[in-house]
């Protein structure tokens, strides 16, 4: 879930998203009213944890660009173990935090920081799910997947949120390839996979 930029807007709440599965299913989520935050749709999120399956227990995930938090939360309502949401704006990490007291959420945490920069702090092959949603007119995308692709487990997935669709070939200088592609309206949603050989 893609994080706004830093910004003195006014911040307020003018709609709200659910989670979809799992459960904490129809659990209401405040969305704010903040430049670039763009949540993930209902689709996509229902398509993403179809391609997943619906059972990640004892996954181990990091949701670089956490926004609402919505895409961590959908893990874990599902069952994932040790969930990680970084965003950097404070309003946005209070309203996570407030949920996940809201949800007496288990091995959720939420940390105010640099998400690509976390994630390159991930020890090589420990996650089993990262999620890339960057502000799409950020330069975020490649160092992200950089980081991604050393953190992955080789068994693990990569979800990939961009405003163009990537492919084998732009995805092979960091080591990754497409696994599912769905378009929805202005939205692209990759499940990517390491291109190790040995894994593939």
């Amino acid at each position: 879930m893609a994080k706004p930029l830093k910004t003195s807007a006014p911040v307020r709440a003018n709609h709200e998203i659910r989670i979809i599965g799992g459960a904490w299913r129809r659990t209401r989520i405040a969305v704010r009213d903040l430049p670039g935050l763009r949540p993930t749709p209902d689709r996509v999120r229902e398509t993403l944890f179809n391609w997943l399956g619906q059972d990640l227990s004892g996954w181990r995930c990091l949701d670089v660009f956490a926004g609402t938090g919505v895409l961590g939360l959908e893990a874990a309502s599902r069952g994932a173990a040790d969930v990680v949401l970084v965003e950097q704006d404070r309003t946005l990490v209070e309203a996570i935090a407030a949920m996940l007291l809201r949800l007496k959420a288990q091995g959720v945490r939420v940390v105010r920081g640099d998400g690509v920069a976390t994630l390159r702090q991930s020890a090589p092959s420990s996650l089993d799910l990262v999620f890339v949603d960057p502000p799409f007119d950020a330069m975020l995308f490649e160092p992200a997947l950089r980081a991604a692709a050393a953190a992955v487990a080789p068994s693990g997935w990569v979800y990939l949120e961009a405003p163009l669709a990537w492919t084998d070939a732009s995805l092979a200088p960091f080591g990754l390839c497409v696994h599912r592609h769905l378009k929805a309206g202005a939205v692209h949603a990759h499940l990517l996979r390491r291109a190790d050989p040995a894994h593939a």
